[in-house]
């Protein structure tokens, strides 16, 4: 159990608080919720780095880094979905309005099948680490869904402060709008790329680096 792991398990054990405080109703909680995010998000990166710089990489890191990122995705989209499909202006997405049942099924499908080559890679003696176009993914979901968790809450503080009609509230949400559109964008058009391309790597006969596009 090296740094990066605990790191790890610690990503892990943090998702069900997450879920939580996201689903709250209170502002406060929504806040903390996005904070406790970031620091799960951030985390990712500095246990990479230590991994690598101390030659700390174990298979056990390159199974479950990647299973914390994708409990740290559902816990965090998921609720994403569920909030937006409310009405009123503290869960609209802005230019997005209400998230599409179809991103989920574009990004969790990915995930899915990309997590079971994994599993058919495990078997045949096989441990893949995530690529470089995974990473690049998985950066763009956490640039869209960080800045979600950030809108629900100051969209509810605007509503209940009347700070929808000043000029400082039109020219915030109007950047967050298009923050949420462009990451999103990123984030399912990288998921799409990610997965044809290895796919056609695949096809060739090439399906451990399909799998590491992960």
């Amino acid at each position: 159990m090296n740094p990066p792991n605990l790191i790890t398990i610690a990503r892990i054990v943090l998702t069900p608080a997450v879920w939580w405080m996201v689903m709250s109703p209170g502002v406060t909680l929504r806040l903390v919720g996005w904070v406790v995010f970031l620091a799960a998000a951030l985390s990712d990166i500095w246990d990479g780095y230590l991994a690598r710089k101390h030659g700390w990489i174990t298979d056990f890191g390159k199974l479950f880094d990647p299973l914390a990122d994708k409990l740290l995705l559902v816990v965090t989209l998921v609720p994403t979905y569920l909030i937006s499909q409310s009405s009123g202006v503290a869960s609209s997405l802005g230019f997005i309005d209400a998230l599409p049942l179809w991103v989920l099924g574009v990004i969790f499908g990915r995930e899915v099948l990309v997590t079971l080559l994994r599993q058919i890679a495990r078997r045949r003696g096989s441990v893949i680490a995530a690529g470089i176009w995974g990473k690049r993914k998985a950066l763009a979901q956490n640039l869209f869904v960080g800045g979600t968790l950030l809108w629900f809450p100051l969209a509810q503080l605007a509503l209940d402060r009347s700070w929808l009609e000043t000029p400082a509230w039109k020219i915030w949400s109007g950047f967050h709008s298009t923050w949420n559109l462009v990451t999103l964008g990123l984030a399912v058009g990288r998921s799409v790329y990610s997965l044809a391309l290895r796919r056609g790597a695949a096809g060739r006969g090439a399906s451990a680096e399909w799998v590491s596009a992960e």
